[in-house]
């Protein structure tokens, strides 16, 4: 008797209508939803145009409050990775875009929002949280804030790094201190409170409007206190979550319920001007399943 080996199929053409398949049954599912709740149903939302960075790498200088021998040190370089597309938005959310959010009853009022066709600005970080999880609602997506790595990747050229670059001198911390005290005099010189109109600040090299211009952007970042030793190992890692990392013209670390840093939150040197957000667009499974098999390069 002759046994013939049974050769494997080639599955690959499977692939895509399988994904096919998921994506529409995926649609089916969105159609035969429960309708939106009443207090969704006046938003009238819009969706905000968006920047999708491919995949890649980012070295940048970490966040974090770092220590050597309890003596503050400029934080390392590192680098971190992106193995899937990043989704953000083109522009801040706008006062108008945030009205809505108001209107529904699922974000309370800025203070001082500011005139329409303008970035929100007087926001908290709650706040931002706030007009995420209700822009997911009524778009059945998921919104979230970018973390600090992900605001760096998409800040690109416009991503400050403002380490003081001072060599280790623990018997002479007054250094620092002083070289600290020049940099916050240099950014209070060029202050420029007033939020300009979407797109005052241009574009930069990924096509993402207004990175580091004076409207501060929330992150979901927790800031930190690191401990390093002589090597620069880190032997201690304290997060702490009540306050957030601000990205903008420079670093900043903010209580999360603060919506104006002048008034106080600003965990050191020169507050923001203005608080606001902008927020990134996770993939759903279905589209995290399509990427797997067809990435983009």
């Amino acid at each position: 008797m002759t046994v013939h080996a049974v050769q494997p199929k080639d599955l690959t053409p499977l692939i895509l209508p399988a994904a096919l398949l998921a994506l529409a049954l995926s649609a089916l599912a969105v159609q035969l939803a429960p309708t939106l709740p009443d207090v969704f149903r006046s938003s009238d939302i819009i969706l905000p145009a968006t920047v999708t960075l491919p995949p890649g790498h980012l070295t940048y200088r970490a966040e974090g409050h770092f220590l050597r021998d309890n003596v503050p040190m400029d934080a390392p370089i590192t680098t971190v990775a992106f193995a899937r597309p990043l989704e953000i938005m083109q522009y801040q959310v706008s006062v108008e875009d945030y009205a809505r959010c108001v209107a529904d009853n699922a974000c309370a009022p800025a203070p001082n929002p500011g005139l329409d066709g303008t970035p929100v600005t007087g926001v908290s970080y709650q706040d931002a949280i706030d007009y995420a999880t209700w822009m997911s609602t009524v778009t059945n997506e998921t919104w979230a804030l970018p973390t600090d790595a992900e605001w760096a990747y998409a800040a690109a050229e416009r991503f400050e790094d403002d380490a003081l670059e001072l060599a280790d001198n623990p018997a002479n911390p007054a250094l620092r201190w002083i070289a600290n005290y020049r940099a916050e005099a240099a950014r209070n010189r060029t202050a420029d409170p007033a939020p300009r109109p979407l797109g005052g600040f241009g574009a930069n090299s990924n096509g993402i409007m207004d990175m580091s211009g004076n409207v501060w952007e929330w992150t979901d970042t927790c800031h930190r206190r690191v401990r390093v030793d002589a090597a620069g190992t880190v032997v201690s890692e304290q997060p702490a979550c009540t306050i957030r990392v601000l990205e903008g013209k420079h670093r900043a670390a903010t209580s999360f319920f603060i919506r104006d840093a002048k008034s106080g939150g600003c965990s050191v040197g020169i507050p923001p001007d203005n608080l606001g957000f902008r927020l990134v667009r996770r993939p759903s499974w279905h589209e995290s399943l399509i990427l797997r098999f067809f990435p983009i390069q």
